[in-house]
């Protein structure tokens, strides 16, 4: 299980604030944003395991949604109700600001910049991840808040 720390730095706090919006902003925009946009930031940003930036994306969105698959995550301590709470909130405010945004680009230019932003990720994850299991196994012990 996560052992939880009192302090955040500020810099990590800046990120998870980072991600929250550029997650909203994303599922304004194109109805989507947590397994997109928050389970690759926490790997790639903050070194988070796969399972604990899964975990923490869902609990992202557990009411109603994930509400099962959060439980399963929180028994086997890959949730940080910390981190969750400051992502939403920048969540909160970039899907008021991405949808506004969408909603002033034409259909055809926010198909497009979905089906780009979905191969750039997919292109990132199969060929440019070469993190070894040591240097993620090191990470969640120094990212867990």
């Amino acid at each position: 299980m996560l052992t939880q720390k009192k302090t955040m730095d500020t810099q990590t706090f800046l990120i998870l604030i980072c991600v929250g919006i550029a997650a909203g902003m994303l599922s304004g925009m194109v109805g989507v944003g947590g397994g997109i946009i928050i389970v690759p930031a926490l790997i790639y940003f903050l070194g988070y395991s796969q399972m604990n930036a899964q975990g923490t994306s869902l609990a992202l969105i557990m009411l109603p949604v994930g509400f099962l698959g959060v439980i399963q995550y929180y028994k086997m301590g890959h949730i940080n109700y910390n981190i969750v709470m400051i992502i939403a909130v920048g969540f909160v405010l970039g899907s008021f600001f991405g949808s506004k945004f969408a909603l002033s680009l034409p259909q055809e230019t926010m198909k497009k910049t979905f089906a780009i932003l979905m191969i750039l990720i997919a292109i990132k994850m199969l060929f440019f991840d070469r993190r070894k299991e040591e240097q993620i196994k090191q990470a969640d012990k120094v990212i867990k808040l």
